[in-house]
Protein backbone atom coordinates (compact mmCIF):
# COMPACT_ATOMS: atom_id res chain seq x y z
CA UNK A 1 0.00 0.00 0.00
CA UNK A 2 1.68 3.06 -1.22
CA UNK A 3 0.76 6.33 0.48
CA UNK A 4 -0.66 8.73 -2.14
CA UNK A 5 -0.28 13.16 -1.90
CA UNK A 6 -3.59 14.44 -3.18
CA UNK A 7 -3.83 18.43 -2.64
CA UNK A 8 -7.57 17.97 -2.46
CA UNK A 9 -7.77 16.45 0.52
CA UNK A 10 -5.12 18.75 2.24
CA UNK A 11 -7.58 21.49 3.73
CA UNK A 12 -9.63 19.49 5.01
CA UNK A 13 -7.11 17.60 6.95
CA UNK A 14 -5.53 20.95 8.15
CA UNK A 15 -8.76 21.66 9.47
CA UNK A 16 -9.42 18.83 11.59
CA UNK A 17 -5.91 17.96 12.47
CA UNK A 18 -6.12 19.53 16.06
CA UNK A 19 -9.68 21.57 16.43
CA UNK A 20 -10.41 22.30 19.82
CA UNK A 21 -14.15 22.97 20.30
CA UNK A 22 -13.58 23.61 24.04
CA UNK A 23 -14.05 20.81 26.21
CA UNK A 24 -13.39 18.60 23.54
CA UNK A 25 -11.15 18.32 20.72
CA UNK A 26 -12.11 16.92 17.37
CA UNK A 27 -8.85 14.94 15.23
CA UNK A 28 -9.71 13.62 11.77
CA UNK A 29 -7.25 12.63 8.82
CA UNK A 30 -7.78 11.45 5.22
CA UNK A 31 -5.40 9.16 4.08
CA UNK A 32 -5.35 7.99 0.28
CA UNK A 33 -3.43 5.06 -0.70
CA UNK A 34 -2.90 2.87 -3.62
CA UNK A 35 -3.52 -0.55 -3.31
CA UNK A 36 -0.01 -1.78 -5.18
CA UNK A 37 1.85 -3.69 -2.98
CA UNK A 38 4.79 -2.62 -1.54
CA UNK A 39 7.95 -3.65 1.02
CA UNK A 40 6.65 -6.78 3.41
CA UNK A 41 2.81 -5.77 1.31
CA UNK A 42 3.12 -8.88 -0.46
CA UNK A 43 4.44 -11.21 2.10
CA UNK A 44 1.55 -9.87 4.75
CA UNK A 45 -1.02 -10.30 2.38
CA UNK A 46 -0.18 -13.92 1.22
CA UNK A 47 -0.40 -15.04 5.01
CA UNK A 48 -3.81 -12.83 5.37
CA UNK A 49 -5.01 -14.73 2.34
CA UNK A 50 -3.67 -18.26 3.91
CA UNK A 51 -5.08 -17.31 7.14
CA UNK A 52 -8.76 -16.87 5.62
CA UNK A 53 -8.29 -20.05 3.30
CA UNK A 54 -7.15 -21.88 6.39
CA UNK A 55 -10.23 -20.63 8.43
CA UNK A 56 -12.66 -21.89 5.00
CA UNK A 57 -11.13 -25.11 5.25
CA UNK A 58 -11.51 -25.64 8.80
CA UNK A 59 -14.89 -24.22 9.05
CA UNK A 60 -18.69 -26.05 8.24
CA UNK A 61 -20.59 -22.90 8.96
CA UNK A 62 -22.99 -22.30 6.11
CA UNK A 63 -24.94 -19.24 7.58
CA UNK A 64 -24.96 -16.44 4.93
CA UNK A 65 -23.84 -13.76 7.55
CA UNK A 66 -20.92 -16.13 8.72
CA UNK A 67 -17.49 -14.61 7.99
CA UNK A 68 -17.20 -18.30 5.50
CA UNK A 69 -19.93 -17.17 3.37
CA UNK A 70 -18.14 -13.84 2.42
CA UNK A 71 -14.89 -15.63 2.77
CA UNK A 72 -15.72 -17.87 0.05
CA UNK A 73 -15.35 -15.42 -2.58
CA UNK A 74 -11.81 -14.53 -3.88
CA UNK A 75 -12.98 -10.55 -4.74
CA UNK A 76 -14.26 -10.39 -1.45
CA UNK A 77 -11.08 -12.11 0.25
CA UNK A 78 -8.83 -9.60 -1.96
CA UNK A 79 -11.20 -6.65 -0.74
CA UNK A 80 -10.62 -7.62 3.01
CA UNK A 81 -7.03 -7.70 2.48
CA UNK A 82 -6.78 -4.04 1.19
CA UNK A 83 -8.85 -2.92 3.50
CA UNK A 84 -6.59 -4.86 6.61
CA UNK A 85 -3.50 -3.91 4.68
CA UNK A 86 -4.87 -0.03 5.06
CA UNK A 87 -5.40 -0.95 9.23
CA UNK A 88 -1.78 -1.85 9.75
CA UNK A 89 -0.67 1.57 8.34
CA UNK A 90 -3.16 3.48 10.13
CA UNK A 91 -2.24 1.56 12.96
CA UNK A 92 1.20 -0.32 12.49
CA UNK A 93 1.86 -1.39 16.62
CA UNK A 94 -1.54 -3.55 15.83
CA UNK A 95 -1.69 -7.17 14.85
CA UNK A 96 -4.76 -7.62 12.77
CA UNK A 97 -6.35 -11.04 12.07
CA UNK A 98 -7.89 -10.63 8.96
CA UNK A 99 -11.13 -13.10 10.19
CA UNK A 100 -11.47 -11.46 12.95
CA UNK A 101 -11.47 -8.13 11.16
CA UNK A 102 -13.82 -9.17 8.95
CA UNK A 103 -16.60 -8.94 11.71
CA UNK A 104 -16.24 -5.54 12.55
CA UNK A 105 -15.94 -4.07 8.94
CA UNK A 106 -19.72 -2.97 7.63
CA UNK A 107 -20.52 -2.07 4.31
CA UNK A 108 -22.45 1.48 3.95
CA UNK A 109 -23.54 4.14 1.57
CA UNK A 110 -23.16 7.74 1.21
CA UNK A 111 -26.66 8.34 3.24
CA UNK A 112 -25.47 6.12 6.10
CA UNK A 113 -21.86 7.67 6.84
CA UNK A 114 -23.07 11.31 5.80
CA UNK A 115 -25.96 10.39 8.79
CA UNK A 116 -23.26 9.74 11.70
CA UNK A 117 -20.72 12.26 10.05
CA UNK A 118 -23.83 14.82 10.36
CA UNK A 119 -25.01 13.45 14.24
CA UNK A 120 -21.18 13.35 15.48
CA UNK A 121 -19.20 16.61 13.57
CA UNK A 122 -22.20 18.93 13.78
CA UNK A 123 -19.77 21.25 16.24
CA UNK A 124 -16.98 20.81 13.81
CA UNK A 125 -19.18 21.33 10.64
CA UNK A 126 -20.25 25.14 13.25
CA UNK A 127 -16.72 26.01 13.00
CA UNK A 128 -16.07 25.02 9.39
CA UNK A 129 -19.16 27.53 8.15
CA UNK A 130 -17.74 30.28 10.20
CA UNK A 131 -13.96 29.84 8.59
CA UNK A 132 -15.81 29.42 5.26
CA UNK A 133 -18.68 31.10 3.60
CA UNK A 134 -20.36 29.02 1.72
CA UNK A 135 -20.14 25.48 1.36
CA UNK A 136 -20.65 22.64 4.06
CA UNK A 137 -17.93 20.43 5.37
CA UNK A 138 -19.63 17.33 4.31
CA UNK A 139 -19.74 19.03 0.89
CA UNK A 140 -16.03 19.56 0.97
CA UNK A 141 -15.60 16.21 1.88
CA UNK A 142 -17.70 14.73 -0.56
CA UNK A 143 -16.15 17.03 -3.84
CA UNK A 144 -12.17 16.14 -1.96
CA UNK A 145 -13.18 12.23 -2.14
CA UNK A 146 -14.91 12.24 -5.50
CA UNK A 147 -11.88 13.59 -6.67
CA UNK A 148 -9.63 10.90 -5.43
CA UNK A 149 -11.56 7.81 -5.71
CA UNK A 150 -15.16 9.19 -7.70
CA UNK A 151 -17.49 7.91 -5.05
CA UNK A 152 -20.30 7.02 -7.21
CA UNK A 153 -17.73 3.89 -8.27
CA UNK A 154 -16.84 3.12 -4.60
CA UNK A 155 -17.50 0.82 -2.22
CA UNK A 156 -17.67 2.26 1.21
CA UNK A 157 -16.41 0.29 4.91
CA UNK A 158 -16.95 1.17 8.55
CA UNK A 159 -14.49 -0.53 11.15
CA UNK A 160 -15.99 -0.83 14.32
CA UNK A 161 -14.19 -3.05 16.50
CA UNK A 162 -15.13 -3.65 20.11
CA UNK A 163 -14.29 -1.26 22.55
CA UNK A 164 -11.24 -3.19 23.79
CA UNK A 165 -9.85 -3.64 20.25
CA UNK A 166 -9.68 -0.11 19.51
CA UNK A 167 -6.83 2.09 18.70
CA UNK A 168 -8.25 5.65 19.23
CA UNK A 169 -10.39 4.34 22.40
CA UNK A 170 -7.18 2.88 23.85
CA UNK A 171 -5.58 6.47 23.39
CA UNK A 172 -8.40 7.59 25.16
CA UNK A 173 -11.00 9.13 23.06
CA UNK A 174 -14.93 9.61 23.32
CA UNK A 175 -15.73 7.98 20.60
CA UNK A 176 -13.59 7.45 17.13
CA UNK A 177 -14.98 6.66 13.30
CA UNK A 178 -12.57 4.83 10.72
CA UNK A 179 -14.28 4.67 6.68
CA UNK A 180 -12.79 3.50 3.51
CA UNK A 181 -13.99 4.30 0.32
CA UNK A 182 -12.21 1.89 -1.90
CA UNK A 183 -12.51 2.43 -5.75
CA UNK A 184 -12.07 -1.57 -7.32
CA UNK A 185 -11.34 -0.12 -10.72
CA UNK A 186 -8.72 2.23 -9.50
CA UNK A 187 -7.59 0.05 -6.79
CA UNK A 188 -7.30 2.38 -4.53
CA UNK A 189 -8.66 3.52 -0.91
CA UNK A 190 -8.75 6.54 1.04
CA UNK A 191 -9.07 6.14 4.91
CA UNK A 192 -11.03 8.91 7.16
CA UNK A 193 -10.27 8.80 10.70
CA UNK A 194 -12.32 11.35 12.96
CA UNK A 195 -12.25 10.95 16.67
CA UNK A 196 -13.13 13.46 19.79
CA UNK A 197 -10.80 13.94 22.98
CA UNK A 198 -11.96 15.29 26.02
CA UNK A 199 -10.21 18.58 26.64
CA UNK A 200 -10.24 17.98 30.72
CA UNK A 201 -8.54 14.61 30.52
CA UNK A 202 -5.87 16.22 27.94
CA UNK A 203 -5.11 18.42 30.68
CA UNK A 204 -4.39 16.54 33.49
CA UNK A 205 -7.97 16.88 34.91
CA UNK A 206 -8.11 13.02 36.16
CA UNK A 207 -5.09 12.89 37.05
CA UNK A 208 -5.29 14.89 39.97
CA UNK A 209 -5.70 12.27 42.74
CA UNK A 210 -7.22 14.26 45.45
CA UNK A 211 -9.70 15.90 43.13
CA UNK A 212 -10.85 12.62 41.32
CA UNK A 213 -11.64 11.46 44.90
CA UNK A 214 -13.14 14.30 45.64
CA UNK A 215 -15.25 14.54 42.14
CA UNK A 216 -15.54 10.64 41.70
CA UNK A 217 -19.00 10.82 41.59
CA UNK A 218 -19.31 13.15 39.08
CA UNK A 219 -18.42 10.67 36.47
CA UNK A 220 -19.86 7.60 38.34
CA UNK A 221 -22.36 7.58 35.23
CA UNK A 222 -20.62 8.44 32.10
CA UNK A 223 -20.49 5.88 29.41
CA UNK A 224 -16.91 5.82 29.03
Amino acid sequence: MKFLEYTPLERTNEFLSHLNLGERTIKGYLEPYSCKHTGTDKKLSLSLENEMLDYLGKSSDTDSSSPAEFLLSRSSRKTLIYLVLTLYRLYPDYDFSAVNAHQFFTEESWDSFKQIFDSYMFEASKAWIEENEGISLVETLYKALDEVVKLSECEIYSYDPDSDADPSLEKGAIWSFNFFFYNRKLKRVVSFRFCCFSNLVAEGFLLDDSSYEEDGEIFDDMDM
